[in-house]
């Protein structure tokens, strides 16, 4: 017997164990039906469950459960990222508060130990949350992306590409992290909104009395200045193009050059190009051949004492040369001083404007001209955007393809190197007079060198390491067992889905694209499927600042896995965005409840599993109908699933269950379940077990754990529901029971909206008159009288020629459904009521209105607020269609 009460944590646990101890996760149990691969975007080996990773590895479960039922060979490959800056600091963090040592004082091999022994110890955290959430991975296969397997991929394809000239050597601008010492990459740069201030300063014209005013808000960087830029069809300073400036505080001649990047209308018309200190500048340099003088260390201070660009052809005041190793911050203030002192400072605005910080370190970056190791990223690209143009790998929404393009077409040179010790080290070897030698080994290297300079010399290892980026773009392929041409890569790549945010379409989708197609000759996946994100119930992005982060492991404590994983798959329309609120939770986990319950009634009335029933012998109305409604919802559900609607599937299983199933047909049964036609009653209590086999088929992907716990409680089976087959039918649903069935339906559920929108006590029980009706519908009527009174509480059905006095009216088919409420209502009052409620409606409507129609709300309201009004407006407009029906019938 079922318990009474539904308890997800028990079951939980149990089962998972249960599926992972008895291998269910794992492929090659069909090695004749066709492969589905998925890989599982790495987590970072530091991190833990957030809703990100609670909604991206749900709809990778209902995939791979699905596929699984449909007899496919199913490999989803799990894994975790090394994280290059994250464990290091995490480590670092350790080492402060055992108030041991520092890496630097260990020295590099002793804190790649300590590091090492941390991922052995802590570094599992994610894995075993994402199975609390019921994620059916191969966990035998589990990789590492600093794994020995991975780490002789990482070290071929470093190698290859240095040789095939696609990896080199370059000084150029990165995103520079002066307090964790090392380049980063885009994705962990933040821009955050800063009030400060645009100082306007006066450059003079050499040659002349005249003056060029720029702007800018970071006058430290005016020290590496190499020009002004004015833009060519300027009509006020185009005529300055070609003269010299002589750079306040430092004595440089720079050049005025024409280059549409100085923006006529904006600022003072003129640019300062420090092209060692921004990214745009940098550009414009390469563009106007300007110089690139950088005027900071590593440490973000001034760096001009014995700085051979910076002191090149200029005498440099003793003023400006005391600024040296002042931080950038500091300088700053003094720069403007010493301009306001010269009377070269025009004039100061407030201004705020976004400024980068690393999302780690929290500090300023600093766009850095320093020499790392880049992969030529344009080239790689060609091949990865055909793919997507000859519809060899799709986006879905395919809106994001565009997105993709605009990425790749506009490439640049990758940064892969970063100055950190915990990473994959470059595979690169210094002689003492810097010459390179890429290999494989350092024995490869050093041998490479002795047949170079003719004798052995001693090499130097390269001290960076390169960016997690790298590892991970290799995913896809190195997790199955490349460089070595293993059975799982041969059977399993390419792989067919891969589930992940839009945020990373640049940093790891389109580097996966470039490295399958140029190591596979294929590309890694042929779908790429895009969900979006997870926000609070006012539709605002999650953040611990703002306290509005919900933590996915307390939800699935509260309600169950099953509750969090249906409510994420409920919402996860294709281009809208989740609005997750712990109430959708808690309804949907009422929606696990409702379905135990369903299962325990029909327990209690004597239903069992019969494992020879046939659906299409059934000969029962009822039964008929619920028959052909399930077909129905099968296809629904798995056209959804091949299409990624996931929302779709959810909710044609949903209002199946609840609606269908729970609310009609139990419903409706219940007179033949305990009537005496011993015949009806058994071919019911089996159609009703069938059903509910078939739910639990159908709900599994979605709900895996209290579909198991029903599969295992409610009969004898031959095999978990986890292995079972995804259901098929032929030849289920009768038109004429369809068609009977939705009658009733319609009849009982509009005689109920209108006892609730004419306000009919909900005991009071009213007659009920079928006006014009035909003889199939009287015969229908007959047949259902019993249990359309009872649903509908209705005292008798009568039939009339004429609709009686003081009724409400509802129309079915070519029959009116006439409602008398003389004495049961007051008319009068209702009408009142109804009134009053459309002027509210048209109160509130016209509020919404005045918000959106007015053009300064609708620029300045966050997005949120504006779809929240649109949805209330929407709500109302419903609201006043309803009322006016309810006020047509009392007219």
């Amino acid at each position: 017997m079922l318990e009474k009460t539904f308890t997800p944590a028990e079951m939980e646990a149990r089962l998972y164990a249960e599926w992972e101890e008895r291998g269910f996760f794992k492929p090659g149990g069909k090695p004749k039906a066709e492969p589905f691969t998925i890989v599982i975007p790495p987590p970072n080996v530091t991190g833990s469950l957030h809703m990100g990773h609670a909604l991206n590895n749900t709809i990778q479960d209902i995939l791979v459960r699905f596929e699984r039922m449909r007899g496919k060979d199913v490999l989803w490959q799990p894994g975790t990222d090394h994280a290059g800056i994250a464990t290091q600091m995490v480590v670092e963090r350790l080492l402060q508060k055992e108030n041991k040592t520092d890496r630097r004082s260990m020295g590099r091999e002793a804190f790649l130990e300590r590091v090492w022994a941390w991922k052995e110890e802590s570094g599992g955290t994610i894995s075993r949350q994402l199975r609390r959430l019921g994620a059916s991975c191969d966990w035998s296969r589990e990789r590492f992306t600093m794994d020995e397997g991975l780490s002789k991929a990482v070290l071929k394809v470093f190698v290859q590409l240095y040789k095939e000239g696609l990896i080199y050597k370059d000084k150029r601008l990165v995103n520079w992290d002066p307090k964790l010492l090392t380049a980063i990459s885009d994705l962990e740069v933040v821009q955050k909104e800063v009030k400060g201030n645009l100082w306007h300063l006066r450059y003079p014209i050499e040659g002349s009395d005249e003056f060029i005013v720029v702007a800018t808000t970071r006058p430290e960087t005016m020290l590496g200045d190499s020009g002004v830029a004015v833009h060519p069809e300027n009509e006020k300073l185009k005529h300055l193009i070609g003269k010299m400036v002589r750079l306040p505080l430092v004595g440089r001649l720079i050049p005025i050059v024409g280059d549409d990047y100085a923006d006529p209308e904006k600022g003072t018309g003129a640019v300062k190009i420090t092209p060692a200190h921004d990214f745009n500048d940098f550009d414009v340099g390469k563009r106007n051949e300007l110089r690139q003088i950088n005027v900071l260390d590593q440490f973000g201070k001034i760096l001009i004492a014995g700085n051979a660009d910076f002191l090149e052809a200029a005498d440099v005041p003793a003023e400006t040369m005391a600024l040296n190793g002042l931080d950038r911050f500091e300088a700053r203030k003094r720069i403007v001083e010493m301009f306001e002192a010269q009377g070269l400072l025009d004039k100061i605005e407030p201004h705020t404007n976004q400024v980068p910080h690393g999302d780690r370190s929290d500090v300023v970056i600093e766009p850095w001209l320093t020499e790392q190791w880049y992969v030529n990223a344009a080239e790689l690209a060609k091949p990865a955007i055909a793919a997507v143009e000859k519809g060899e790998t799709s986006f879905v929404p395919k809106n994001w393809e565009k997105t993709y393009y605009e990425w790749m077409r506009n490439i640049q040179p990758w940064c892969i190197s970063r100055q950190l010790w915990w990473g994959h080290q470059i595979p690169a070897w210094y002689a003492p007079d810097g010459t390179v030698f890429v290999e494989e080994t350092e024995a490869q290297a050093m041998a490479e060198a002795e047949r170079h300079f003719g004798m052995p010399v001693k090499l130097t290892r390269d001290e960076d390491v390169l960016d997690t980026w790298f590892s991970s773009a290799l995913w896809p392929f190195s997790t199955l067992g490349w460089p070595e041409e293993t059975p799982e890569l041969k059977r399993h790549y390419k792989t067919d889905v891969l589930v992940t945010g839009f945020d990373i379409i640049f940093f790891w989708v389109a580097r996966m694209m470039m490295m399958g197609l140029h190591f596979m000759k294929e590309v890694p996946f042929h779908t790429v499927y895009i969900h979006a994100l997870v926000r609070d119930e006012k539709g605002q992005k999650m953040s611990k600042s703002k306290g509005n982060v919900i933590d996915p492991l307390e939800l699935i404590d509260a309600y169950g896995a099953d509750a969090l994983r249906f409510t994420l798959a409920a919402m996860a329309a294709q281009g809208r965005d989740i609005k997750l609120a712990k109430a959708r939770v808690e309804g949907y986990r009422n929606f696990g409840t409702k379905l135990w319950n369903a299962a325990r009634f029909a327990e209690m009335n004597g239903v069992t599993h019969d494992p020879n029933y046939d659906p299409l012998a059934a000969r029962v109305t009822v039964n008929r109908w619920i028959a052909g409604e399930t077909a129905r919802t099968e296809a629904k559900v798995r056209q959804a699933l091949d299409e990624y609607k996931f929302n779709e599937a959810a909710g044609a299983l949903y209002q199946f269950v609840w609606n269908v199933f729970c609310d009609w047909y139990l419903e409706l049964i219940k007179p033949i379940l305990t009537g005496t036609d011993e015949a009806a009653k058994a071919e019911t209590r089996a159609t009703t077990a069938w059903v509910i086999d078939q739910i639990l088929l159908l709900l599994h992907p979605f709900m895996p754990f209290v579909t198991e716990e029903l599969w295992q409680q409610t009969g004898s089976r031959k095999q978990w529901l986890i292995a079972s087959d995804w259901p098929t039918y032929k030849g289920l649903g009768d038109a004429r029971a369809d068609a009977e069935m939705e009658w009733v339906i319609r009849f009982i559920s509009e005689v109920r909206s209108v006892r609730a929108e004419m306000n009919v006590p909900a005991g009071a029980k009213i007659g009920c008159v079928l006006v014009s009706a035909n003889s199939e519908t009287r015969r229908r009527a007959d047949a259902w009288e019993n249990e359309i009174m009872r649903l509908a509480r209705l005292s008798s059905i009568g039939f009339e020629d004429s609709v009686p006095k003081a009724s409400a009216q509802i129309v079915l088919d070519e029959a009116t459904v006439a409602l008398p409420l003389e004495g049961v209502i007051d008319f009068a009052a209702e009408k009142a009521r109804l009134a009053k409620e459309l002027e509210k409606i048209a109160k509130d409507s016209a509020a919404i209105d005045g918000r959106l129609n007015n053009p300064g709300f609708v620029a300045k309201a966050p997005p949120e607020v504006l779809e929240e009004s649109r949805e209330r407006k929407a709500e109302l407009e419903a609201r006043k269609a309803k009322v006016d029906e309810a006020l047509a019938r009392l007219g």
